[in-house]
């Protein structure tokens, strides 16, 4: 069958003005994203160059065509050639991020974190995600409250990461910032002429910390994800450079990823007495907890891709280059699929979101992510039943994310 011949999976309606960074629009996606899905499942954004897929069958079915290219590093190569003397060393960094990559590279890139990723290793973190949440909590009691975004969020998941790749201990604060460092590199990469001098600089500080730390494991292997990595290597699998971009990848995702649904999380709670109550009253439905925040509000608003070929997709003309932007966000409340769609709802079930994509590009970190999500936040709201907001929330996150800003609270 042609790619012409394929039959529509529903009509579409012409849409130019739509803009995911107007401030009514940024602050409440959800509101646009309905009205646009009552019309249509794909329209098209002159703003963001890009098609918008919106509906939860329209976004399932684009996670599962492979013409929906997520390699980037081609993009990359062509803008280093416009950048200064060294934005070589940015790329060269990205090729070791799987996300940026289509089969084959993808999965060579993925197995070998994959294999270390395994549920064992995650349940022996367990102890040390409590006592790290515990340590954290203590302070922001000694504060009297507080920023739960900058105090708990912020540092928890590089905490566990550093943790993860087996990073000494005097290192591990440095995590944190380096995650902003590592959004800036990406930014540069995809947007020129922007931070192309703080990318390089970043981008030498990242290659030279974590190429010492990988040749140490390679001498003295021990039971942490670097040492598996390496192992992996030696037998074929990532490149020496690439192994330092998988380092640098699972930093970047797995802080930024947890951190704004850990924030995200507490907001939301914040503002649900009965649920709160309820989860006092029922711990074990914690996991469904979790399920049903990322759904409602999870960080990632939509994924990217860019179409490989001409298309007629959705009722609308796709051409080869075209970016589409599955709207995750969207899907996510999509009433044809979840019942009072805008409601959280810690029993729904079951519960088919997509906050952490599907498929092929599925998060490897989403096991930690939860793990980390359940844990924290439970901690937190049993230790501190009485907790208030103390200002209104700011949302925010542009094309990309969805999150609250900061979460300040008043333990009560």
């Amino acid at each position: 069958m042609s790619a012409h011949s394929r039959p529509p999976l529903c009509e579409h309606r012409h849409i130019a003005a739509i803009d995911l960074t107007a401030p009514p629009n940024d602050a409440d996606p959800h509101t646009l994203f309905r009205e646009l899905r009552a019309t249509a499942p794909v329209h098209w954004s002159e703003a963001h160059g890009a098609w918008l897929v919106l509906t939860h069958r329209a976004v399932g079915d684009g996670f599962r065509q492979p013409w929906l290219s997520s390699a980037r590093i081609p993009s990359f190569e062509r803008a280093a050639a416009t950048r200064p003397p060294g934005f070589e060393r940015v790329v060269d960094l990205l090729r070791g991020w799987m996300v940026f990559h289509d089969p084959p590279a993808h999965e060579r890139l993925r197995d070998p974190v994959r294999r270390a990723f395994t549920p064992m290793r995650l349940e022996r973190l367990a102890p040390m995600i409590e006592e790290t949440v515990d340590g954290l909590l203590d302070d922001f009691a000694d504060a009297g409250g507080g920023d739960f975004r900058k105090l708990v969020a912020g540092p928890l998941p590089a905490l566990v990461i550093a943790d993860l790749l087996g990073v000494p201990r005097a290192d591990r604060e440095k995590f944190q910032g380096w995650s902003d460092q590592l959004a800036a590199v990406v930014f540069a990469a995809e947007a020129p002429g922007s931070g192309a001098d703080v990318a390089i600089a970043a981008a030498e500080q990242f290659a030279s910390y974590f190429g010492a730390l990988i040749e140490q494991r390679r001498r003295e292997p021990g039971d942490d994800l670097v040492s598996a990595l390496v192992e992996a290597s030696d037998a074929g699998g990532p490149s020496a450079d690439e192994l330092v971009g998988a380092c640098t990848l699972l930093l970047f995702a797995g802080h930024e990823t947890t951190t704004g649904l850990l924030a995200n999380g507490a907001a939301v709670l914040l503002e649900d007495e009965a649920t709160r109550a309820r989860l006092a009253e029922e711990p074990g439905r914690w996991p469904g907890a979790v399920e049903e925040l990322l759904r409602l509000e999870g960080p990632a608003k939509l994924m990217a891709r860019k179409a490989a070929e001409d298309r007629t997709w959705c009722g609308v003309d796709i051409r080869a280059r075209d970016r589409v932007f599955l709207v995750i966000l969207s899907a996510n409340r999509d009433a044809q699929v979840f019942a009072d769609p805008d409601r959280l709802d810690i029993t729904r079930d079951p519960n088919p979101h997509f906050g952490f994509g599907w498929g092929l590009h599925h998060c490897l970190g989403a096991a930690l992510a939860r793990l980390e999500t359940r844990i924290a936040l439970r901690m937190f709201f049993e230790r501190f039943p009485r907790v208030t907001p103390s200002t209104p929330y700011r949302w925010s996150g542009g094309v990309i994310g969805r999150g609250v800003m900061s979460v300040p609270v008043e333990l009560g």
